[in-house]
């Protein structure tokens, strides 16, 4: 993920306040916190936030996207292969959530399996996108598109698999 974190990162200064969203095992809030952010994470499982408090030793909530309620509270955001959980239905109102979580001048890191709509693969759920959905669904929050890009699966198991991510930035 050191190529995904390097574009993401130029868009903050030292220092930023970054949210960790959907956090999972605290791998991504480790690394931040290791270059001297300020690191806050989230993840709905109770288990994972046990394991990346341990792990990343940053502040994690135990909390559910619907949940958040920070307002101007980030410089960057970070979900990284988290809100492709979330049910398409609750996509908009997630996304909302975390859009007002950031701060003016703010950079939003996103990222999804490459598809188009739901599946469930090994009783989890997905939401895949194209770039025209998430396009759309980064419009809907009323951020800009700084960039967005296509990328194998690093994983040796799952090279076929291809991402889309996105930055997305809050113009003051």
């Amino acid at each position: 993920m050191s190529e995904s974190r390097s574009r993401f990162l130029a868009y903050l200064g030292a220092g930023a306040a970054i949210l960790d969203a959907g956090c999972g095992s605290g791998r991504d809030s480790l690394a931040f916190a290791q270059l001297g952010y300020d690191v806050t994470a989230f993840d709905g499982s109770a288990e994972m936030v046990r394991l990346a408090s341990e792990y990343a030793g940053v502040p994690v909530c135990h909390k559910l996207f619907s949940e958040v309620d920070w307002v101007d509270r980030f410089d960057g955001i970070w979900s990284c292969a988290s809100l492709l959980h979330v049910a398409q239905a609750e996509l908009p109102d997630a996304m909302s959530r975390l859009a007002r979580a950031l701060r003016p001048n703010g950079a939003w890191f996103l990222s999804f399996k490459y598809g188009h709509g739901e599946r469930e693969t090994r009783e989890r759920r997905f939401t895949d996108m194209r770039e025209a959905d998430l396009a759309s669904a980064i419009d809907r929050t009323r951020l800009e598109i700084a960039a967005l890009w296509l990328s194998n699966d690093v994983r040796p198991e799952r090279s076929h698999e291809t991402w889309i991510s996105a930055i997305a930035r809050r113009v003051a």
